[in-house]
């Protein structure tokens, strides 16, 4: 049991020891991913830009009330998906497509649209992604125009107020540059490391007294020295 024990801890050190010598390729490879990653997202991808645009329905019975009660937002957590769905119809979409006489499809528009609502609220969140700033913030403003009578036209609610405007974005959403990067950079250290354990796994030549005692299960007597190293 001992001897099996110091022979792990011995092939543990031997990859360690391999890991070590070959330490510059392995940080070459990572940092030369990292580098194509950085150009990649810096030079090639476009950038994107999201504006985002909240409402907050109100319910049909909630006009002559003073505050929320839990029964409205228990009510409200059951609708959102309602809103989501409707925001995403196919009438909603088309509208806008055609208001704003955009050169895409309306599954080239549903693509670029994030609906969200945060927990225990009747806040609906509605993001839009483009190249150009100001067309992401143009497109999220008229779909929740259009998606606010659409919903009150569909659940009869009392109101579709609107608690904030999209704007255009003054700095990308996307591509995250430090973070594909990192991931690259990570990515590359993982899969030559990897290549060089199972390069010294797979080797079967014999590398070190202990070796032979191993394969042919025999004492080894004693070893000869490499003169050409003694001198």
């Amino acid at each position: 049991m001992m001897k099996e024990q110091n022979t792990m801890e011995i092939d543990v050190f031997q990859l360690l020891n391999t890991l070590w010598k070959r330490k510059l390729i392995i940080a070459l490879v990572a940092i030369v991913t990292g580098a194509i990653a950085f150009a990649y997202s810096s030079f090639i991808i476009k950038p994107e830009y999201t504006s985002t645009t909240r409402i907050y329905v109100v319910n049909r019975n909630q006009g002559d009330k003073t505050g929320l009660t839990n029964q409205d937002l228990q009510a409200g957590s059951y609708l959102v998906k309602d809103y989501r769905e409707i925001i995403l119809s196919q009438d909603v979409l088309e509208k806008v497509v055609t208001d704003l006489k955009l050169n895409m499809s309306t599954k080239g528009l549903a693509s670029k649209i994030q609906v969200t609502v945060p927990v225990d609220t009747r806040i609906v969140s509605i993001s839009v992604k483009d190249k150009q700033p100001e067309e992401a913030s143009r497109i999220a403003n008229s779909l929740r125009e259009v998606a606010a009578q659409k919903i009150i036209n569909v659940t009869r609610v009392s109101d579709v107020t609107t608690l904030e405007e999209a704007r255009p974005a003054t700095s990308p959403s996307s591509p995250n540059i430090r973070r594909n990067t990192l991931i690259a950079f990570l990515g590359g250290l993982g899969v030559v490391v990897v290549v060089v354990l199972l390069v010294e796994l797979l080797d079967v030549r014999v590398k070190r007294p202990e070796d032979i005692e191993d394969v042919m299960q025999i004492p080894l007597l004693g070893v000869i020295p490499n003169l050409d190293k003694l001198k």
